[in-house]
C-alpha cells in the first residue's frame, strides 16, 4: 500500500493546534479535538472541532469561555508565529447553532420592524455574532442593519431601509 500526502499543515495549524492541546490538557477536561479544515477562507485560518463529555465546561455562558479560549489560542499562535493568526474554535457544534439562532431571530425582528415602522436594537453581541445578523439581512428587502455602541455594549439595530419604495 502506497501512501501519498497530499497537504502538510502549516505553521499556523502546528503552532495552534499544540497550544490548544496543551491548553486542554491543563484544564484537565475530557475532550478531543480535531482539525476540521485546514484554510477556512471566511475565518482567514483552520477551523477546530471539540467535542467530548465536558463540552460544556468550554462553552461556557454564552459562549464567553469559548469566546475567551478562541481569544487566547489566536493570541499566543500570532505571538509564536510573529504575525496575526485567525483561527475558529468550535465546541459541539455551539458556533453553528448560535450563527443559526442568530439568523432566525434576524429575522423575526426584520419582520416586526417592518410591522411596526420603528426600529429595533438588539443585544449587544461580539463581533462575530453581530456579523452573523448583518449578513442574514444583507439581502432583506425591508430592513437595513447598523452597528452602535462601543466595547460591550456593541450592538446591531434593525431599521426600515432608506430605498424603501412609499406607497
Amino acid at each position: 500500500m502506497k501512501v501519498t500526502v497530499l497537504d502538510t499543515p502549516n505553521d499556523q495549524v502546528t503552532v495552534s493546534t499544540d497550544i490548544i492541546n496543551s491548553l486542554i490538557s491543563k484544564m484537565g477536561v475530557s475532550v478531543s479535538v480535531s482539525l476540521k479544515q485546514a484554510e477556512n477562507e471566511s475565518v482567514g485560518g483552520p477551523v477546530y472541532d471539540i467535542d467530548g463529555d465536558d463540552s460544556g465546561l468550554l462553552i461556557g455562558r454564552r459562549g464567553e469561555t469559548l469566546r475567551a479560549m478562541q481569544f487566547l489560542v489566536s493570541f499566543m499562535t500570532s505571538r509564536k508565529l510573529e504575525s496575526r493568526a485567525n483561527l475558529l474554535l468550535d465546541v459541539a457544534g455551539y458556533q453553528s447553532r448560535r450563527y443559526e439562532s442568530l439568523s432566525n431571530l434576524a429575522t423575526k425582528v426584520a419582520g416586526r420592524v417592518f410591522a411596526t415602522g420603528r426600529s429595533i436594537h438588539m443585544e449587544p453581541m461580539p463581533p462575530n455574532e453581530r456579523r452573523a445578523v448583518h449578513m442574514a439581512l444583507a439581502d432583506h428587502p425591508e430592513v437595513s442593519t447598523i452597528s452602535e455602541g462601543e466595547r460591550e455594549s456593541r450592538h446591531v439595530v434593525v431599521q426600515l431601509s432608506d430605498q424603501r419604495e412609499s406607497y
